[in-house]
């Protein structure tokens, strides 16, 4: 059994690149999930995606029951060190405005659901609104590329900024930035 000549590796290379195209094709064809095609922009400025996910209590809610308030979208884990980190400052926050037009929805990628969201949420003494996304819809609507990830949605609906990882979101610089958000007048779009 000797090496291939160059002739045969062509055809080999030629071969397997042609079982490549095939497996493309038979994707695209069949719609798993594979398009080339160009998915909104989810960054600062652009608007956020709406969208309804479960909470604890089993009621659907959607980002649009907020509109006309301020919004802070995180998308955690139980099993996410980072996140389960800045919980207690999401808290700290939440409680330094929930009396003003503001509101957490902490959307869990976790796949237990509730049943790995609500014991974390009572053992960690967490108020503010828990959501079960266990098939990973904000995943796809916003394009996230990991855990956690925070969007600062403003009232009229706008991501004003994207965050990548946890933070210290009491911070007094973080207070003052929501106390300004919120100080802004709602101008409805359109």
């Amino acid at each position: 059994m000797g090496e291939l000549s160059t002739g045969h590796k062509a055809w080999v290379l030629f071969f397997l690149f042609g079982i490549g195209i095939g497996i493309l094709f038979f994707l695209i064809g069949n719609n798993l999930d594979f398009t080339f095609k160009t998915l909104p922009n989810v960054a600062a400025g652009s608007p956020a995606p709406d969208f309804s996910l479960p909470d604890l209590d089993g009621n659907a809610v959607r980002l649009s029951d907020y509109k006309g308030k301020l919004v802070l979208l995180n998308i955690w884990a139980t099993w996410c060190r980072p996140c389960v980190d800045e919980m207690p400052s999401i808290e700290k926050l939440y409680n330094t405005f929930k009396n003003n037009d503001f509101q957490v929805l902490a959307a869990s990628v976790d796949t237990r659901g509730k049943k790995a969201v609500g014991p974390f949420m009572t053992f960690h003494n967490l108020s503010f609104k828990a959501l079960l996304d266990t098939e990973g819809t904000l995943k796809k609507a916003y394009r996230t590329t990991g855990i956690p990830e925070s969007f600062i949605i403003d009232k009229n609906g706008v991501i004003i900024e994207k965050i990548i990882g946890s933070i210290d979101w009491s911070s007094p610089g973080m207070i003052q930035y929501f106390k300004e958000q919120l100080e802004k007048p709602n101008i409805p779009k359109g």
